[in-house]
């Protein structure tokens, strides 16, 4: 992991303490995961052994890691905010350590949204009087608005998926089954600049009807309709992800009548974007073009999800999200129509939302590539 200090902020801890504070918590409590590396840059082993950032609102912050870890925290960006980094050992309670170091009188705690149910369960008992809320709700207000550190991050991954799927042609042909091809994608994903895959699907015929296929055995056909969906995590710590179409021959002329929709839906969505659209009318945007067109049973799913040091995080692009985009927000723009049994269709780019419209992070050419 990077150690960039404009990618990792020192004041961002400050940032969440006035956040918590205004939405009524006495303390933040942080296990590993994107809101940790977020608020510190320290990616943590997610272990059965308890590692926890601890944000009171009126006192510093603190980091608390097993014993055997804390080097690491301390190589980590961590190490450079000035906090304490408490190790602990084998025989000791982090939770009862955590409760004890606490500012008295803590009320309201935050808990970031993926800790694990037992150390939720734990810091009941550690901390019994103190009501459990959801830290998610005031961190995604800080995370949602990416800072021009972030954005640049997201375009170098952008910029690496780009290159993968420049290279799609070299694997994608009639004979491979999905399997081969997705891993010699995954092994291209590495190479062109990131150090962990996050997913690769490669849907091939009536697989592309599917939004979230897995890899199968399934034989790959002159004829088939490809529907190839990858991203990964970069060393800065931000996410890539990007959908394109391919065709391995001819496709059915079908297909191609709803494709040249999905086209111009996608293109109307991304030239939509600007600070205040809300979330739930840049998705209509491109539903209203694809319904018009016959197909609206078929779009099955959100148009987007925001994205930065997760695949999926806020804001998403959804009927009844109401939410105005802003400056700094990232997010994927990437309808689909999906005709059940048979083949489908998805166009995926990653969209920061400037101050006079969208700025894609993609570059690759949206139209049908016919292999």
């Amino acid at each position: 992991m990077t150690h960039d200090p404009n990618l990792y902020p020192t004041d961002r801890l400050g940032r969440a303490q006035k956040a918590a504070a205004d939405a009524g918590l006495d303390a933040l409590l942080v296990s590993p995961g994107a809101d940790l590396r977020y608020l510190t840059g320290y990616e943590a082993l997610p272990l059965e052994r308890l590692t926890c950032l601890v944000v009171p609102v009126t006192a510093e912050p603190f980091l608390v890691v097993p014993g055997l870890e804390r080097p690491a925290a301390l190589a980590s960006p961590a190490g450079a905010l000035g906090i304490d980094v408490l190790g602990w050992a084998e025989t000791d309670d982090p939770y009862a350590l955590i409760a004890q170091r606490l500012p008295a009188q803590v009320a309201r705690v935050g808990l970031d949204n993926h800790m694990w149910a037992e150390k939720v369960l734990a810091f009941r008992t550690a901390l019994p009087t103190a009501e459990q809320s959801l830290a998610g709700d005031v961190l995604r207000e800080l995370r949602m608005r990416k800072s021009a550190a972030e954005v640049e991050a997201l375009r170098r991954a952008g910029a690496a998926i780009d290159r993968v799927h420049a290279r799609v042609g070299e694997w994608l042909r009639a004979g491979r089954t999905e399997r081969e091809v997705g891993a010699d994608i995954a092994d291209a994903i590495i190479a062109e600049g990131h150090i962990r895959v996050d997913f690769v699907i490669v849907g091939s015929g009536p697989n592309a009807a599917s939004p979230h296929h897995e890899l199968s055995d399934r034989v790959i056909e002159t004829g088939d309709v490809v529907v190839v969906d990858i991203g990964g995590t970069t060393e800065d710590g931000y996410c890539s992800d990007e959908t394109r179409t391919y065709a391995v021959g001819e496709p059915p002329a079908e297909f191609r009548a709803y494709y040249d929709v999905l086209e111009r839906a996608q293109a109307a969505q991304l030239a939509a974007v600007r600070p205040g659209l809300t979330c739930e009318e840049l998705d209509a945007v491109g539903r209203d073009i694809i319904t018009e067109a016959g197909y609206g049973e078929y779009f099955i799913h959100r148009t987007g999800h925001g994205i930065g040091l997760e695949s999926h995080e806020h804001p998403y692009i959804v009927q009844g999200n109401k939410l105005p985009l802003e400056p700094g927000m990232a997010f994927s723009i990437e309808p689909g129509i999906y005709i059940p049994d048979t083949h489908g269709a998805r166009i995926e780019d990653i969209v920061i939302c400037g101050e006079n419209g969208g700025d894609p992070m993609n570059v690759r050419p949206h139209g049908l590539t016919v292999l």
